[in-house]
């Protein structure tokens, strides 16, 4: 049997409840603005050592200030800071950006740190320079995966060799595109939209493309809960705390 994690992008319920019924947790806070030392400790000690982090990479490396997701940082940026972050540029405040991640990384016994782009990340020359760049600079602890999502039209030639050169696994929504990685870390956004609530018959299909090699799937959309929940019952090799009671949760 392939192995297969499965949780969510945000707990959407008290994390001790959480742990209960999954096993892997990605944590959002990261990419919007870390949360305080002493917040992360506080979850790493309730949950239990078994239990999995993995973390979003701070926005001030992937994304550019004009992101609308800039709207959730507290950390205040010069003006010329501000033309520095984003793309994988190598600058100082994304070195300090990366050097934070990491101890993020670190307080939470992360496995994975995830790379996410926006949409305007495109496969073009001096966008792969800058990657390659900022991974050839980036300290890279040991144990932890490099997860990297690329959006947009990106070709799987291009994907499938920077993941190679680059020491990355392919971050995807399976609905869009496949995982080009050994390892298959999956992110549902929802397919009509964040709302969306996956059928018996979508996730029964994912069920069965998963069963080629290891994965993570991870859901991302707003009724993530019971998706996941309704997911991992059906697949039934997730080796977290499954529970016989359904999730009946809230999202954010």
């Amino acid at each position: 049997m392939t192995p297969v994690k499965v949780g969510l992008c945000g707990a959407s319920m008290a994390l001790t409840s959480y742990a209960q019924r999954f096993r892997v947790l990605e944590v959002q806070q990261t990419f919007y603005e870390p949360p305080r030392e002493s917040t992360l400790r506080r979850w790493r000690a309730s949950v239990p050592p078994a239990f999995e982090f993995t973390i979003k990479a701070w926005q001030l490396i992937t994304h550019e200030a004009k992101s609308s997701t800039y709207r959730r940082l507290r950390t205040p940026l010069s003006a010329q800071e501000r033309t520095e972050v984003g793309g994988f540029r190598w600058t100082p405040i994304a070195a300090r950006a990366w050097d934070t991640t990491l101890r993020c990384a670190a307080i939470l016994e992360a496995t994975a740190i995830l790379l996410q782009c926006p949409a305007s990340f495109r496969p073009t020359e001096p966008a792969i320079a800058r990657l390659r760049e900022f991974l050839s600079r980036a300290r890279r602890p040991a144990g932890v995966r490099l997860l990297w999502e690329p959006r947009g039209p990106w070709p799987d030639e291009v994907v499938r060799a920077l993941c190679e050169e680059l020491d990355l696994t392919h971050a995807a929504d399976p609905f869009l595109r496949p995982s080009l990685t050994p390892m298959a870390y999956y992110r549902l956004h929802g397919i009509s939209g964040a709302r969306h609530v996956y059928t018996d018959a979508q996730l029964a299909w994912l069920a069965d493309i998963i069963d080629a090699g290891p994965a993570y799937v991870m859901f991302n959309n707003l009724p993530r809960a019971p998706d996941a929940w309704r997911f991992s019952q059906l697949v039934r090799r997730d080796t977290g705390a499954a529970r016989s009671t359904p999730v009946d949760a809230s999202p954010d």
